[in-house]
């Protein structure tokens, strides 16, 4: 899917990875780099989630920052709770702002976000787990899923693609997916714990080396996207390893656990997201 690859663009001192052919259909989205912002040790740069420890002040000004990056308002944002679990919530305009300025406000219980309206824009946090973002060009509609192992191993990606098939009407075979940048089967070590909850797959994404195991989180969500319809070729896994190259984006592994938050965005442009230079 060459014509789906991720591309590198600095805005405003914000360095974000984006898809060239969805900016031309008017889907803004990205996945955000730690440089360029004002959070301090141990976050240093732009973290982005408010559930970490960081100060709230910095993280709202990061917040700003991409937003403004992105040509999109704040007050648009919507995020889920990310528990790590296998639910999908279906976005309107009535939920822009949950998640944006508290974490306390974010749609509870849900790890994946769709929407067919213009204006919300979907949040999601991380630092290692799989951002996926999701776009059906015809309805139109766009999805994003927080995919750790635990949701992996339920299927969120399958079910936020079933979700849009529900909701809208999406047929899974138009759909077009990016896995964005997150821990690699380089790094990703597994016990046999975790291991486990993935050897009923008829193809395991868990590798065994010099008697360690690896769990390989692109392989397995491009497994669930295939198995729900999408079609191979419509799927595009960036393969940039968080933990490798931790200078460059959070990484809880590399962190041992204490670190801040990369954002994956993504939205329909309308009214409710007008461009930065209305609002800067």
């Amino acid at each position: 899917m060459n014509r789906h690859r991720l591309v590198r663009r600095a805005l405003g001192g914000v360095a974000v990875w984006q898809v060239e052919p969805w900016l031309e259909r008017g889907i803004v989205h990205g996945f955000s780099e730690r440089g360029g912002g004002v959070s301090l040790h141990p976050f240093h740069g732009l973290n982005l989630g408010l559930h970490v420890g960081d100060d709230p002040a910095h993280v709202l000004e990061n917040r700003r920052r991409l937003c403004q990056a992105l040509g999109v308002l704040p007050e648009a944002l919507v995020a889920g709770e990310q528990v790590h679990g296998a639910d999908v919530a279906v976005v309107t305009a009535a939920h822009m702002g949950r998640g944006a300025q508290r974490a306390a406000d974010a749609l509870p219980g849900v790890d994946a976000l769709i929407t067919r309206e213009a204006g919300p824009v979907l949040l999601g946090l991380f630092a290692d787990c799989v951002p996926l973002l999701l776009v059906d060009p015809e309805t139109p509609a766009v999805g994003l899923v927080h995919a750790g192992w635990r949701g992996t191993c339920q299927g969120i990606a399958a079910r936020a693609v079933e979700a849009m098939a529900r909701a809208f009407g999406t047929r899974p075979r138009s759909c077009e997916a990016v896995l964005g940048p997150s821990i690699g089967p380089c790094c990703y070590e597994v016990g046999p714990e975790v291991a486990e909850r993935f050897a009923g797959w008829a193809e395991s994404p868990v590798q065994a080396r010099e008697g360690r195991l690896y769990l390989d989180l692109w392989a397995a969500n491009r497994h669930l996207l295939e198995a729900a319809g999408v079609p191979a070729a419509n799927i595009y896994t960036a393969a940039m390893c968080t933990r490798c190259h931790s200078d460059r984006f959070f990484s809880y592994r590399a962190a041992g656990g204490h670190t801040g938050r990369m954002a994956a965005v993504i939205g329909l442009m309308g009214p409710a997201g007008a461009h930065a230079q209305n609002w800067l």
